[in-house]
């Protein structure tokens, strides 16, 4: 509006300074001429004029479009974010629960490995007894050996008498020791298939006690290290955080070879939150993403060190 003004205000000002200039004897033909020109570039600048309120329009038009597609994308961005925490936050109950459906069935499987242990166990001792059993009887005396051998000397009286210790229900030889070794005896693998059958049936006290044993019989064995770790799951159900800690510590720092390493990371983390130690809980999360990024104890530590971030 204001440049248009001014262009009608120097239009003016050519038009007066032209007329003005213009010898009054040529002014018909010469005022005609300067008339037209005024008109037509009057003409020019009103469709300049309309020229740019429309494009003007057109860029107002453009302008509130670009503003509603902005606000509509800040909505699909919000809805997409909502999206993804929602599947973010499904994935990590997933991971979670495969986490734990991992441990149980690994659990499943150390309890099968007892029950088999104590299978063989009693099958070794039936076997034993049944040995003991065949080498007793290949020890009796024949019965057709003496009913065909000649007759002693004392006649058959004393035959009869020589003859009366071939019966079996006499005095038989005394049976061979059994081959099973006593408990004192036992492997680390008898210990902990022991120990884990009493965690498994709940009797906590007898496992943590028979889980010390391995460890003070086999220190340096790995099946010391998962005794370890069960001491510590039963210090985590008896609300001792503090005695799970040091046991889940006896795990990552003695035994590095242990399955049990990502699982102690992680509920070593549990009791350290359950202390107020959220710092020391970050680093332990840290450090289990760290060397298993993809175990699903991982996943779970990435959910925990979110809901922890949350609470902050």
């Amino acid at each position: 509006m204001i440049r248009s003004r001014s262009l009608r205000f120097i239009v003016a000002s050519l038009v007066f300074a032209a007329v003005a200039s213009v010898p009054s004897h040529a002014e018909s033909k010469e005022m005609i001429q300067l008339q037209t020109q005024v008109q037509a570039l009057q003409d020019a600048i009103a469709r300049l004029q309309q020229s740019n309120d429309e494009r003007m329009g057109v860029l107002k038009d453009f302008v509130q479009q670009t503003s509603d597609a902005v606000n509509k994308m800040s909505i699909d961005v919000n809805g997409l974010k909502l999206g993804l925490q929602n599947q973010s936050d499904a994935a990590a109950t997933r991971d979670q629960q495969l986490s734990g459906q991992v441990q149980s069935l690994n659990d499943s499987f150390d309890e099968l490995k007892a029950r088999l242990a104590r299978m063989e166990k009693s099958l070794n001792d039936v076997q034993s007894q049944q040995q003991t059993t065949n080498a007793a009887l290949s020890n009796l005396p024949q019965g057709g050996a003496q009913i065909g051998g000649p007759i002693p000397a004392g006649g058959p009286q004393n035959n009869q008498q020589n003859a009366a210790p071939a019966g079996p229900s006499n005095n038989p030889p005394p049976p061979q020791a059994s081959t099973t070794p006593p408990p004192a005896n036992a492997s680390a693998g008898d210990l902990y298939r022991t120990a884990y059958s009493d965690y498994i049936s709940a009797k906590y006290p007898l496992a943590t006690s028979e889980f010390t044993d391995l460890i003070k019989a086999f220190p340096d064995d790995n099946l010391a290290g998962n005794a370890y770790f069960y001491i510590g799951e039963m210090a985590t159900r008896a609300q001792k955080p503090s005695v799970a800690i040091k046991n889940y510590d006896e795990v990552l720092e003695r035994y590095p070879d242990n399955a049990k390493i990502p699982a102690s990371h992680l509920h070593k983390a549990d009791a350290l939150i359950a202390t107020h130690q959220n710092v020391a809980a970050e680093r332990e999360l840290h450090a289990l993403i760290q060397r298993f990024p993809n175990s699903p104890e991982a996943s779970q530590a990435r959910a925990k060190l979110s809901a922890l971030h949350t609470r902050e």
